[in-house]
C-alpha cells in the first residue's frame, strides 16, 4: 500500500493552475512532499497518545487506535546492527527503537544447540553500574540488558555482547524520502515512474498530503489565501477524525 507521488503531484499542480495561484517546481514539490509526509507520520504518535486516553469504538473498522496502528505497522521492521568500536550502531533509518533482542544460543548435554530470542531490558548508564555490581541483579544471558546513548548501544548478558549476529533491533523506521522524477522530452518534463519514489503512507492519506503540500506552496508563492484555505481544510479533517 502506498500513495502515488505522481497522483499527488498532478493534483497539487491542477489546483494551483486552476486557481492561478502560481507555479511550484518539481524540486520545490519534492521538498514540500517530504515535509508533508514527515508531519503526517509524526502526527500518528501524538494521535495514539490522545486516543489511547479515550473510550474505544466497538466497531473494529472505525476504532481510531486500530486505524493508527495499522498505519504505523507499515514502518515496523527488524535489522541486524552494525558495529563501530564498543557500540552497536542504531539503524540509519531509525525513528523509534522498539526492542533489542539477544539471540541466546545454548548447548544441551547431548551437544545439540538451540537459540532463544530474548528481549533485553533497557536501563540507564548509571543504573548499569549499580545492577552490575550485585550478583543478584547482574545481567545474564537469560536476562540481558542494554544501554543506549549518543554513541550507540551496548548489550550485556553474562558478558558484554559484541557479535552482531547475536543482536537484532526491532524498530519503527522513518518513511523513505519521496521524489517525483522526470525526463525532459521535447522540452516537456514527463513523469519517470522508474526512478520516482512513492509515499509510504496509507492510501487514506492522499487528500491530507495534497492539502499539506498546498499549504506549504501557498507560503512559497506568498498566497496566504491559499495557505488559509488549505490550513482550514486540514483543521476540519482533524476535527472530523476526533469527533
Amino acid at each position: 500500500m502506498a500513495v502515488s507521488i505522481d497522483t499527488v503531484y498532478q493534483k497539487v499542480l491542477g489546483i494551483l493552475n486552476k486557481e492561478q495561484r502560481g507555479y511550484v517546481t518539481a524540486q520545490e514539490f519534492n521538498l514540500f512532499a517530504n515535509q508533508a509526509q514527515l508531519d503526517l507520520f509524526e502526527q500518528y504518535f501524538y494521535d495514539i497518545n490522545q486516543f489511547s486516553r479515550m473510550p474505544g469504538n466497538s466497531t473494529e473498522y472505525s476504532d481510531m487506535l486500530n486505524i493508527l496502528n495499522e498505519k504505523i505497522n507499515v514502518f515496523e521492521t527488524t535489522a541486524e546492527p552494525t558495529r563501530t568500536g564498543s557500540f552497536f550502531n542504531e539503524p540509519t533509518d531509525l525513528y523509534r527503537l522498539g526492542t533489542v533482542v539477544y539471540k541466546n544460543t545454548t548447548t544441551n548435554a547431548f551437544g545439540a544447540t538451540s537459540t532463544e530470542s530474548i528481549e533485553a531490558e533497557r536501563i540507564n548508564a548509571n543504573e548499569f553500574l549499580y545492577i552490575n555490581s550485585s550478583p543478584l541483579t547482574k545481567p545474564k544471558n537469560v536476562r540481558p540488558v542494554f544501554v543506549s546513548n549518543t554513541s550507540g548501544i551496548r548489550v550485556y548478558g553474562n558478558n558484554e555482547i559484541t557479535d552482531v549476529a547475536e543482536v537484532e533491533f526491532q524498530y519503527i523506521k522513518k518513511p523513505a524520502k519521496v521524489e517525483w522524477k522526470y525526463q525532459m522530452v521535447l522540452g516537456e518534463a514527463l513523469y519517470d515512474s522508474t526512478h520516482s519514489v512513492n509515499f509510504e503512507l496509507h492510501p487514506s492519506e492522499e487528500v491530507e498530503l495534497v492539502t499539506k503540500i498546498l499549504e506549504l506552496s501557498g507560503l512559497l508563492v506568498k498566497d496566504y489565501n491559499l495557505y488559509n484555505v488549505a490550513n482550514q481544510e486540514e483543521i476540519e479533517t482533524i476535527q472530523q477524525e476526533k469527533s
